[in-house]
């Protein structure tokens, strides 16, 4: 799974990485210790809301980390959906009208993992690469029914960020590792105009395996209000 992360990037470094033509909302402070329910920024592309047979335009905006999906009764499923098997992520009903019409990208400097450790512990890793990570990710909108219809808040943007099997060099830290998108997939990922989920299938299962370094750190990155440079800083083990 991917329960934390690290993305100190500014806006002005996403937009130039992503080629964004669009920027929603405020930029958020930078966080080397992401955590789920939190707002975060995603790469997204859609038509104008108004306009649907206008081309997608790329955007950078602010959703929350946690899926809810359209039908739910309330938020607070969120707090369940805050990663997506990308081996049944076209079948789920959770995620499957995601994964053909909503995809998105979360960037990442690296993520957490905690290992279990002979002595029952747990050791907590910062996995990272060569420069930025984009991780594979689905979003969706819930409509909250106790805000009228003109209320800034009455449509909750969240997002949930995609798994699959780790390999060899990782899955002894654990089974599961975010889904990591090279440079040349993120255009064709992104594209809302590859909607049939045979074909999102196809671009699912060829995704490479991302070549990721893990390097051991602090257990303070366990505690959600600890936050700063220094929680990716290595550790003798």
């Amino acid at each position: 799974m991917c329960g934390r992360y690290a993305n100190a990037r500014r806006d002005s470094d996403l937009v130039n990485a992503f080629d964004i033509e669009q920027v929603v909302g405020e930029e958020l402070p930078p966080s080397w210790n992401v955590a789920p329910m939190q707002d975060v920024r995603a790469v997204l592309e859609r038509a104008p809301r108004h306009e649907p047979e206008t081309p997608p335009v790329r955007q950078l905006r602010t959703v929350r980390w946690g899926l809810v999906p359209s039908w739910a009764k309330d938020p607070k499923s969120g707090s369940r959906l805050i990663n997506a098997r990308s081996e049944t992520v076209t079948e789920k009903p959770s995620f499957k009208r995601a994964a053909s019409l909503r995809r998105c990208v979360l960037a990442a400097d690296g993520y957490y993992e905690w290992q279990k450790m002979p002595d029952g512990g747990k050791q907590p890793y910062f996995l990272h690469g060569d420069g930025l990570l984009a991780f594979a990710g689905l979003y969706e909108f819930w409509k909250d029914p106790r805000l009228p219809e003109d209320h800034p808040d009455k449509w909750l943007w969240t997002v949930t960020i995609m798994t699959t099997t780790a390999a060899d060099s990782l899955g002894h830290i654990h089974d599961r590792t975010p889904v990591v998108l090279p440079p040349d997939m993120v255009d064709h990922w992104l594209d809302p105009r590859t909607q049939d989920l045979k074909e999102v299938r196809a671009m699912i299962d060829a995704i490479p395996e991302p070549s990721l370094v893990p390097r051991p750190v602090g257990r303070a990155v366990g505690n959600v209000n600890n936050d700063g440079p220094q929680l990716i800083e290595p550790v003798e083990v």
